[in-house]
């Protein structure tokens, strides 16, 4: 035999590892809310494996959705600035133009070295890919791939899907999902995205950049439900003014394939006489619901509510012993970011660890130009619970760094107790708002007073700037306007 293939039994690297079929955790699902529970389990001792049915991990988050979504948002972004924006700024590029394949290549890069990443972290904390669609077969056991494997703990993190409409029929190609919207090989004439929330109106910005037209269709009265009131009427008029065009109250009853695209059927939402849309591309961004098919989750026993969520304590438990859930699976807003809060909390709480995790403090933003971001409660929802509240703004066309950035459409609303001053919420609509909104979380997390944001020095020139003067504002004393 030859010398290399000779392996001696003393030394460990010659030896193949065995893996054992039990875990302390199993959890279901490798997105954001999946992949941090397991690391995290993984960090504080626990032997863990990750089911995943995909070729690669990382969820619809980094494969289908967050990631490519925004990488797909900035190229658009770059293309428009050039195109429109840079000979403001006294840079003139000539003749610009589009090579959207490149543009969707760059796209996909930017998804493997995510993915690719999510599999380094999983080596270097030891964590188990277990490849292949997991079904709970009774407490305690998941069968992966025709295999069985045992675990103290099972988290069900199995993420979400886009909800269909009916009468409208997904083929991924003319009528296409998020997913499908993202691949598209040429810029539609007219997109037409039904649906006004957070999904279609990302995914509409980039296509209308890039130079479709793109009219949304949205069932209620205005944009982005269930933000602020205000912040929703300025997002509408700022979007109009880049070319969006707006059907409001307004449902969309069927399509029809034809060869040059898709005819919809749309009428009042209130009643009335149908009429037509003619779309080139249709895009169909309702919202999503939770996915559990598949699970066993009825087999084994795991209660669920109407939307079929699954049911879980403030610990993250299901009423089965020794079966967790969290992310889209649960209640709450459908937001990676708290899927990986979750993902921790439980992953400490298996530990024998305390977890908290405030839900007033989770953000939620909107990835457009200029960008909306909100964190805690709204004027309407104040007023529902009979809050007394005061209110801080303060504009983008006041603040030099958006006026030197020329991005100044947008505002800053703080508001906080009349009597305690304490922050209640924050609405931003601007220049990085996503980014701003971080500042009030970190306070809204410390049990900060709008007096305490205002007295904090921000650097100058800055956007945040624009937060200090809000909360000046709150007191009605803006230095700025």
């Amino acid at each position: 035999m030859p010398r290399a293939a000779v392996c001696r039994p003393a030394p460990a690297r010659c030896r193949k590892e065995i893996m054992s079929d039990s875990f302390d955790v199993i959890v279901i699902g490798a997105g954001p809310g999946g992949y941090v529970c397991a690391i995290r389990a993984a960090q504080l001792g626990m032997k863990v494996a990750c089911v995943e049915k995909r070729a690669t991990l990382g969820g619809t988050c980094l494969n289908v959705g967050c990631i490519p979504s925004k990488a797909l948002l900035q190229s658009s972004e770059h293309f428009e600035e050039a195109m429109h924006k840079l000979a403001d700024h006294g840079v003139n590029v000539g003749q610009v133009s589009l090579d959207l394949a490149k543009m969707q290549a760059r796209k996909a890069e930017v998804v493997a070295a995510n993915v690719k990443g999510i599999e380094f972290l999983f080596r270097k904390n030891k964590v188990t890919w277990l490849k292949g669609e997991g079904r709970i077969v009774a407490p305690g056991k998941v069968e992966v791939a025709g295999t069985a494997y045992d675990a103290k703990h099972i988290v069900i993190a199995s993420g979400s899907e886009s909800i269909p409409l009916p009468g409208v029929e997904v083929d991924e190609k003319v009528v296409v999902s998020s997913t499908g919207a993202l691949e598209l090989d040429r810029v539609p004439g007219h997109l037409v995205v039904i649906g006004g929330g957070v999904i279609g109106l990302e995914l509409g910005s980039v296509w209308r950049r890039l130079g479709a037209e793109v009219t949304v269709v949205e069932y209620l009265d205005r944009l982005v439900p269930g933000m602020d009131n205000e912040i929703a009427r300025t997002f509408e008029r700022v979007l109009g003014k880049q070319g969006f065009r707006f059907r409001l109250k307004t449902k969309v009853t069927g399509a029809r394939r034809e060869a040059d695209g898709v005819t919809l059927t749309v009428e009042p939402a209130a009643g009335g006489a149908a009429e037509e849309i003619k779309a080139d591309v249709v895009l169909v961004a309702i919202g999503r619901r939770a996915f559990t098919e598949g699970l066993g989750l009825d087999a084994v026993g795991v209660a669920t509510d109407e939307r079929g969520r699954v049911k879980v304590d403030g610990r993250f438990a299901t009423n089965i012993p020794g079966i967790f859930a969290i992310g889209d699976a649960i209640a709450g807003p459908m937001l990676a970011h708290k899927a990986e809060e979750e993902g921790v909390a439980v992953a400490e709480i298996l530990a024998g660890q305390h977890a908290h995790l405030d839900y007033n403090t989770v953000p939620g933003v909107v990835y457009t130009w200029p960008e909306v971001a909100a964190i805690g409660e709204t004027e309407e929802q104040l007023k529902q619970r009979g809050v007394a509240y005061k209110v801080g703004k303060f504009p983008f066309t006041a603040n030099g760094r958006a006026r030197a950035m020329g991005d100044m459409d947008g505002f800053v609303k703080i508001l906080a107790d009349k009597e305690t001053d304490r922050l209640l919420g924050a609405h931003i609509i601007g220049p990085d708002a996503g980014t701003l909104i971080a500042e009030i979380a970190i306070a809204m997390e410390f049990g900060a007073s709008a007096e305490d944001v205002a007295r904090t020095c921000h650097a100058h020139p800055s956007l945040n700037e624009a937060v200090k003067e809000a909360a000046l504002a709150v007191d009605g004393r803006p230095l700025h306007i």
